[in-house]
């Protein structure tokens, strides 16, 4: 019957039957144009550009409300946190989504309202608790610190929640092809350099509230409406390259049948949580080469992080000497510490461009991690000596408590700390997280799901650091160098066990450990 059907009906080469088109197999998608993976690539500019701003400018906010230094780092637990849970949810319904405008850009466009709401909650904490009952003559704001803290939340939930349909995005655009793959993560990356300098250039700049004068007011100081200034920008940027990306970039519907039977298949192997399921199946089969980088990887971010958190806070206290909301010699501190940061970016983007002529030229992508490790240590561990000179050369104005800035050595020593740095950062942005993907091809795992392995071993420290950095500091006094000591100590022992015990990619898959790139969030 089969057979007869086909023949009645083949009489018409333009109408071919419905049975002859399934028994065809289906061509694989083209790739998008250049310009099109440019443009949603360009997102990564805004998403960096409000990271750079939490890097370099919230930890001294939160203390200017009134959140002491031993506590502060618990509002950052939100950051790894969303980062376990948010991003795995939102990749997993994302590649399901059967919206007539796309599976990615709903995503795209939720999260960065969900930005624009949150950074207005953070801009305004201090003028919205001042106006609920919060007294300027206190130091503790208990309402101002509400306000930010569920502002700082749904910040850090935005951001996982539009950094992961954005790659994902990307890979559909680049349609498997590997030229264009490559190509898409090296912009990705290079528009997150790019936001990190505009991020960091305009937390360093003490002028941007005379663009906005409104932004200062009775419970908002200049450092405050400096900071919803730069917020500003951040958003209107941000706002701007999503708009634009889901505006020009389309996107082919998903057809409801295949998301419905993608759904069926995953509850019958995860037992109804599919995208955790998955994650923990990957867990089961982990080989020994993937448990050794899950190791380094862990170690090398419990190195990172004390940093990364308080590095803007280092140059207040320590290097400048400043205390918070006293005088102008922390806020000077900061502002030198964001200027740190823009050449830490700089020095970053530069490296990441060399990542693979550094690797052939010391015999390895495993050896160069341990030795940008070992930079790694020596840096953090120069910070003690930084911190040694700023004090012995700390001097006071006539009749003021306020210390006047460090000496021209000390503070170029500081900012030379933070543009050295880039070079291991770029190393820490790229070769995990191609190694994962080239350690898990044995097990058949995809790029995604060794990603999503990889993610626990970068949050679960920044969680230990988040919770343990504040009383560790707190037992030798207060300051930052207690933590930055244990980063130093992890960093070198990450070094070790990657030169030791880290196998070596296979030859022919050695390249494309240099291609890949990542970040965190």
């Amino acid at each position: 019957m089969e057979s007869l059907s086909s023949t009645k009906h083949n009489h018409n080469p333009s109408k071919p039957n419905s049975l002859h088109l399934e028994n065809q197999p289906q061509l694989p998608p083209e790739p998008s144009p250049l310009r099109k993976i440019i443009v949603v690539a360009s997102i990564a500019a805004g998403v960096q550009f409000g990271w750079a701003l939490q890097l370099s400018l919230l930890t001294p906010y939160v203390q200017l409300l009134g959140i002491p230094h031993t506590w502060a780092a618990y509002i950052w637990l939100c950051g790894p946190i969303s980062g376990m849970l948010v991003q795995p949810i939102v990749g997993y319904h994302s590649d399901r989504c059967t919206s007539r405008f796309g599976r990615r850009r709903p995503f795209i466009a939720a999260g960065a309202l969900a930005v624009a709401i949150a950074v207005f909650l953070i801009g305004y904490a201090a003028d919205m608790g001042h106006m609920f009952g919060d007294s300027l003559e206190k130091k503790a704001r208990p309402r101002a610190i509400a306000i930010f803290v569920v502002g700082f939340w749904i910040l850090d939930v935005a951001n996982n929640m539009l950094q992961g349909p954005c790659r994902a995005l990307l890979a559909d655009l680049a349609a498997g092809d590997q030229r264009k793959t490559r190509t898409a993560n090296a912009g990705f990356s290079f528009f997150m350099a790019v936001g990190n300098v505009l991020g960091y250039a305009a937390g360093s700049y003490s002028g941007l509230h005379h663009i906005f004068p409104f932004t200062k007011t009775k419970a908002c100081d200049v450092y405050c409406a400096n900071l919803k200034s730069c917020f500003f920008l951040s958003i209107a940027m941000l706002l701007t390259l999503a708009t634009a990306a889901s505006v020009y970039v389309k996107e082919k519907p998903l057809s409801p049948e295949k998301s419905t039977a993608a759904d069926a298949e995953d509850e019958g192997k995860s037992h109804g949580m599919p995208c955790f399921g998955e994650l923990s199946g990957a867990f089961r089969e982990l080989k020994r080469p993937m448990w050794i980088l899950l190791l380094v990887t862990c170690l090398n971010w419990i190195a990172w992080f004390p940093f990364l958190l308080f590095d803007t806070d280092w140059m207040g206290r320590e290097v400048y000497g400043g205390t918070v909301g006293v005088g102008k010699a922390y806020d000077m501190g900061v502002r030198a510490g964001a200027l740190g940061l823009m050449l830490n970016s700089l020095v970053l983007g530069a490296a990441s461009l060399g990542v693979e002529i550094l690797a052939r030229a010391v015999g390895g992508v495993k050896r160069l991690w341990g030795i940008v490790n070992f930079i790694l240590a020596i840096c953090l561990a120069m910070t003690v000596l930084v911190t040694k000179q700023a004090e012995h050369s700390r001097h006071f104005a006539p009749g003021s408590n306020d210390p006047l800035p460090p000496p021209g050595h000390v503070k170029a020593g500081a900012l030379a700390l933070f543009s050295v740095l880039g070079i291991p950062l770029a190393i820490t942005y790229s070769i995990p997280f191609a190694l994962a993907s080239i350690f898990s091809t044995s097990t058949g795992a995809g790029q995604g799901l060794s990603l999503g392995v990889l993610n626990l071993a970068i949050v679960i420290p920044q969680m230990v650091i988040s919770v343990t950095s504040g009383p560790w500091d707190a037992l030798f006094g207060g300051g930052n160098l207690p933590a930055f000591v244990v980063g130093a100590v992890a960093a070198a022992a990450s070094g070790i066990l990657s030169i030791i015990l880290l196998p070596s990619p296979p030859p022919d898959l050695a390249k494309a450990a240099t291609a890949a790139g990542g970040g965190f969030h």
